[in-house]
């Protein structure tokens, strides 16, 4: 019981000092509290911790989709912690898309290579969607649906940008037919076909 009281005293030690740091670099060897990770002692650190490799080279792209997403929030990055903010790579292939999901936060994304339609969807069902080429920015509103489609002849690269440490990322139709939702309750919240409803949970239960 007194370790149990002195760990949590001293996570809440840790969070407060970073309040006086310039920044707090995670410890990921310490688990995660509501405010993030727990600081690393500055005088550990190199410039090598400020820096996130992730993003280098080429990606596979194995999703039935057709994209790969690669994160880069403080998990994987602990020089984010404390900051509020993530980012992630989105590799796109030839006619493939992200699928419509959602977030908690707002999302920036940059085209890097390739073109896509983005776009996203109001409380109002308007839909709202451009094409767009390298170097063009859009801003996807916190917890609108929006998605991303492949419309060039190459791979496309994007770049996300989020506020939040951990933004969340909830894609719908995986939700409504690869998880353990009765294929009978999908049914009856879509008006889909039994039938249809079954290829797509064989779809998407092997990926």
């Amino acid at each position: 019981m007194y370790t149990l009281v002195f760990f949590i005293l001293s996570l809440l030690a840790s969070f407060n000092h970073a309040i006086e740091l310039d920044y707090c670099v995670g410890d990921l060897s310490l688990p995660r509290g509501p405010q993030g990770y727990a600081c690393r002692d500055p005088a550990t650190l190199t410039a090598d911790d400020f820096i996130f490799t992730g993003f280098r080279g080429e990606k596979s792209i194995t999703d039935v989709f057709g994209y790969e997403i690669t994160l880069g929030m403080s998990f994987a990055f602990p020089a984010l912690n404390g900051l509020g903010i993530s980012m992630a790579r989105l590799d796109i292939a030839v006619d493939g898309a992200v699928p419509v999901h959602s977030h908690r936060t707002s999302e920036v994304i940059i085209v890097i290579k390739g073109s896509i339609i983005a776009g996203f969807i109001d409380t109002n069902n308007t839909a709202y969607y451009k094409r767009l080429e390298v170097g063009d920015v859009m801003i996807f509103p916190q917890t609108m649906l929006h998605f991303q489609v492949n419309v060039g002849n190459t791979p496309a690269l994007a770049y996300v940008s989020l506020h939040s440490a951990i933004p969340g990322f909830q894609l719908t139709t995986p939700a409504l037919f690869s998880g353990n939702l009765p294929p009978q309750i999908a049914q009856k919240i879509t008006l889909m076909n039994p039938l249809e409803i079954k290829r797509m949970r064989n779809i998407l239960n092997k990926n």
